[in-house]
């Protein structure tokens, strides 16, 4: 069975100076901040403060959806990197049980921020937010589908959804540095795949460049507004798996002083200690 660790597109917005002057960017910064410190709370209300000022704007309710989801991958313990360097305790892992009530409000925002979306896309076909909109969406129902309900294959074709709207907005603009987290997951997590597997991916549409998923997960880290946290932990977890433990301490360590209520930092540097 393939494995997915799509991890969470909860990205949101990108550089502030592409984005419409409508849009305080810092309100969002604010947002994903609480959400990496574990606190959710004061994320959606961040968030849903966002989207009361900007009720046309689709990354109000992705953004809430973001937190939502992570929400559930703290509560799940799904994050752990122990899962996704252990390819057996992956594929083995028990199913876990979703919160309904945090699936059907996860659901209800990305359903309002797909309408906003396809919304402005009619209206202007190549939208940058808009555009941008879509990848978040694409690929947080992805990482719902594959790593809560354990629909691998469901999950994969969100996942490519996204990765292609990322590479189209980036072909447009460079400078969007937090999508390119979604061309990085896809080459680098699909390319930790059996050769076989890898091989069938590629012929359904799917990118496995294992070299080209680390360039882009790095940009993302380096220069990434919202997702740089995030992609840094990715690039841990990479680390790991091709035991580079070096690597993966300072990348922890740095997490862990950023975010010293992330409970996932501090835990996965005390097992390389």
């Amino acid at each position: 069975m393939i494995r997915i660790f799509q991890v969470c597109f909860f990205v949101c917005a990108v550089c502030a100076s592409s984005l419409a002057a409508s849009i305080d960017p810092q309100a969002l910064e604010t947002g994903y901040r609480q959400m990496y410190n574990l606190d959710f709370k004061s994320a959606h209300q961040t968030f849903q403060g966002f989207e009361a000022s900007h009720p046309e704007d689709p990354l109000g309710p992705v953004s809430n959806a973001a937190a939502y989801l992570f929400a559930e991958f703290d509560r799940l313990h799904i994050l752990e990197a122990e899962l996704f360097t252990d390819d057996k305790k992956f594929e083995e892992r028990v199913k876990p049980t979703p919160d309904p009530r945090a699936r059907d409000a996860f659901y209800s925002e990305l359903t309002k921020a797909d309408q906003l979306a396809d919304r402005t896309l009619a209206r202007t076909p190549n939208a940058p937010g808009a555009l941008f909109a879509k990848i978040l969406t694409n690929g947080l129902r992805g990482d719902y589908l594959a790593l809560i309900e354990k629909k691998n294959f469901a999950g994969l074709s969100y996942i490519k959804a996204a990765r292609g709207l990322a590479a189209k907005l980036l072909a447009a603009d460079p400078s969007y540095y937090d999508a390119y987290l979604a061309v990085g997951v896809e080459n680098y997590l699909l390319s930790t795949n059996p050769a076989p597997v890898r091989w069938f991916l590629r012929l359904s549409g799917a990118q496995t460049d294992k070299d080209e998923g680390i360039k882009n997960l790095k940009l993302a880290a380096d220069k990434g507004r919202y997702l740089a946290p995030y992609a840094r932990l990715l690039l841990a977890v990479a680390a790991l798996r091709d035991h580079d433990s070096n690597t993966a301490r300072t990348l922890l360590t740095g997490l862990s002083q950023e975010f010293p209520n992330n409970r996932l930092y501090k835990n996965e540097l005390a097992r390389l200690r």
